[in-house]
């Protein structure tokens, strides 16, 4: 078995077929299908059904999946601990992250990686949870994942560091008037209208209690793509609930910005898995554990 196969299989897997895996990688479509089938042959099973122009895993192509994915992971982590003896870190660093976390803390962590190593590339990846977020990293698709879950994120060979406690915020349209000052309580959002992501959020599940415990709260909008939400929030469709990440944008943007009394708050958390990773995503763990945790 040949890291070349292992590579061009996983290609196959993430692009849905041979003839897009080709492309991505730049091979000739007979040559990649040749690698495939001579791995097949190494292992004594099919690793997909071919239906049509689609090639569908088996099950035994889904077992060795994920497995290949962190073996080519720890490869690259030799390799890259083998560079980075010389000239420091350097290389390329998968991030999964809620939306939520990419703003904060994944951009600032971004930027202060860039000052100390200028070799190290962030990629980031999204993900609509914080299970996507482990699930992604279980999977070897990313090295690291930030998100907020009230429960310490667990998978097998995962390691969970706690960053601090983002504070979720009501976001209003300009000009809105409620609670004192800048904070609200539940009752002050008592007839309110909410543009909503889906559910399997940490924000909509926030909403749900909400809903459940407060007269009159309705949804305005439900989106799937919560970058949207703030924009519909200033056109005056509805007030949103938003991470503190959020809150300056929305302030310069003229949208209301609101705390609760007392404050809603999820744990976010840093997670990446225990066996060896690369000297660049060390350098992202390094750098992200050593800024001031904050609420």
């Amino acid at each position: 078995m040949e890291r070349r196969q292992l590579e061009y299989f996983v290609a196959v897997v993430e692009h849905g077929g041979f003839t897009h895996a080709a492309q991505a990688l730049r091979v000739a479509q007979p040559s990649l299908s040749r690698a495939i089938a001579k791995l097949e042959r190494e292992l004594g099973v099919a690793l997909f059904h071919r239906v049509g122009r689609n090639a569908v895993l088996s099950s035994a192509g889904e077992q060795l999946a994920d497995r290949a994915r962190l073996v080519l992971r720890d490869l690259e982590a030799l390799r890259a601990a083998a560079r980075a003896a010389g000239d420091g870190p350097v290389g390329r660093v998968d991030v999964a992250a809620t939306s939520s976390s990419a703003l904060e803390p994944v951009i600032s962590i971004i930027a202060e990686l860039s000052e100390k190593h200028p070799g190290v590339l962030v990629s980031t990846s999204p993900a609509l949870s914080a299970a996507e977020v482990v699930a992604m990293v279980v999977q070897g698709r990313c090295e690291v994942g930030v998100c907020g879950s009230a429960e310490r994120p667990a998978g097998q060979g995962l390691i969970a560091h706690h960053l601090r406690d983002e504070e979720f915020l009501v976001v209003a349209p300009p000009g809105t008037e409620i609670g004192t000052g800048d904070t609200v309580t539940r009752e002050d959002l008592k007839g309110m209208r909410f543009v909503v992501p889906t559910p399997a959020t940490a924000v909509r599940a926030l909403f749900d209690r909400l809903a459940e415990t407060v007269d009159d709260v309705t949804i305005a909008a439900e989106v799937g793509d919560r970058g949207v939400v703030l924009p519909m929030v200033l056109r005056g469709i509805g007030a949103g609930l938003m991470p503190d990440g959020w809150s300056e944008l929305a302030r310069r943007a003229g949208a209301r910005v609101y705390r609760f009394a007392p404050p809603e708050r999820l744990p976010q958390w840093l997670v990446h898995r225990s066996g060896p990773i690369t000297a660049a995503t060390r350098a992202f763990v390094d750098t992200t554990l050593s800024r001031p945790r904050l609420g």
